[in-house]
């Protein structure tokens, strides 16, 4: 999988793309038998704000896309990647076990 870095007005420390590289790399570990083509990683300044954008181009032309904002870079990438692991566990369910969760919520509501 490749991971391609993007700093827009912003300067991406060596520390802050390992982490970005390492936690992409476990995240898409956990997504299992499916693939993924490659991962974009955003980093912008804007004045006090950080923001960090996690693009994941998985198979079958899927894409989860994770936002992150703070004061620091590092709070930002915390929350895009908790953002994107919850995307990949949503997409990992079966279609039975998501199927079975619709029918559970239907008859509680009702």
């Amino acid at each position: 999988m490749e991971i391609i870095f993007h700093a827009h007005h912003a300067a991406i420390s060596p520390r802050l793309r390992q982490r970005a590289d390492t936690s992409l790399r476990k995240i898409v570990a956990r997504l299992g038998g499916r693939r993924a083509v490659d991962a974009v990683v955003r980093v912008e300044e804007d004045g006090p704000t950080r923001r960090v954008e996690l693009v994941l181009h998985a198979a079958r032309g899927r894409r989860l896309v994770a936002h992150g904002e703070g004061r620091a870079f590092g709070p930002a990438l915390t929350v895009a990647l908790g953002r994107l692991s919850t995307q990949v566990a949503h997409a990992k369910r079966s279609r039975s076990a998501a199927a079975k969760s619709r029918a559970r919520r239907k008859l509680l509501t009702a």
